[in-house]
């Protein structure tokens, strides 16, 4: 390996790894999720079609959500007319208590799923769109981008979003894959994704004093090379990642920075339920407490249930 490969291995699974090839003006990021990506699917029961997508959109917000070292919280949403009519996923950035996290929820018509004759993405999640929110804890404006779904998938869509909003030269893979342990009937599932992108100052006036020509045949060559991986690469957790980096860009010289760990979070509150319980009037309330006076609230990401019994609501 070139001597700027780091000689500590990050760990294998539940990290971002960033990296840079800076000749080229180049940045990345490498994402394998594992136990996280497991916890965050296996809250609810997905068909394998289904489960994939919602993997890629986890591992995507890990991208996305480090890259930007983000404090608050980042979420990818997709909207479409398809079965598979909604996909969440949300990033935590780290704070004093809780380190970086990811979360993930999807919404299928097991009916209209049953009926497809080819599950692949744009039959799944139709036509519709791919919101990206980024809200700042400290500091900043809540932002949102909007692009339309691209019929190829998670990963095309987002390439769609940089191009159209942040007007950076963008490419990701993405890849999911349920691992079966003997013994267990339940999928593992494991995510893993790997971006690409100009620095912003490759693409200042400064950075075309350098050679925007050569800069421009680096990223076309570049971005060939990452589109030849292949998802058992991306989600292998035996594979060290400087492996696969040196196996993509071996004859550039490509850094890389400490990883960052990544976990399953989820931030749901029964406090903040109840706060939004209590702001509905009682007679408003009729219907949703059971039998014996407890209202239950399953959360769709972790799939806890909070109980808020009468006394919570005086």
């Amino acid at each position: 390996m070139p001597d700027k490969m780091d000689p500590h291995p990050s760990p294998y699974g539940d990290f971002v790894l960033p990296f840079d090839i800076a000749k080229a003006g180049v940045r990345g990021r490498l994402v394998r999720l594992d136990a996280a990506s497991a916890r965050a699917l296996g809250a609810h029961s997905l068909p394998e079609a289904a489960a994939r997508v919602a993997g890629e959109a986890v591992a995507l917000g890990a991208l996305l959500g480090t890259a930007l070292k983000l404090d608050g919280r980042l979420t990818i949403q997709t909207k479409g007319d398809g079965p598979l009519d909604l996909v969440t996923a949300d990033y935590y950035g780290a704070d004093e208590i809780r380190g970086r996290g990811v979360r993930g929820y999807a919404r299928l018509d097991a009916a209209r799923f049953d009926a497809l004759d080819e599950p692949g993405f744009a039959r799944l999640a139709g036509k519709g769109a791919m919101a990206i929110t980024i809200e700042p804890q400290r500091g900043g404006k809540t932002y949102q981008g909007i692009v339309e779904l691209s019929p190829e998938g998670i990963a095309a869509s987002a390439e769609t979003y940089f191009a159209q909003s942040e007007q950076l030269p963008t490419v990701i893979q993405l890849a999911a894959a349920p691992l079966y342990v003997a013994g267990d009937p339940m999928p593992h599932w494991r995510a893993g994704g790997i971006m690409l992108q100009m620095t912003p100052a490759s693409l200042t006036e400064e950075g075309a004093k350098q050679g925007v020509e050569s800069k421009s045949d680096d990223w076309e060559r570049l971005s060939l090379l990452l589109k030849t991986v292949e998802d058992i690469e991306l989600v292998d957790t035996s594979l060290a990642p400087e492996t696969l980096l040196w196996r993509l860009f071996h004859e550039d010289e490509v850094r890389v920075q400490p990883p960052e760990p990544v976990v399953f979070r989820c931030d749901c509150d029964a406090a903040r339920i109840t706060a939004v319980l209590k702001s509905y009037k009682p007679e408003e309330r009729q219907g949703l407490a059971d039998p014996d006076g407890v209202i239950r609230a399953k959360c769709e990401f972790c799939g806890k249930v909070h109980e808020i019994g009468p006394e919570d609501l005086t």
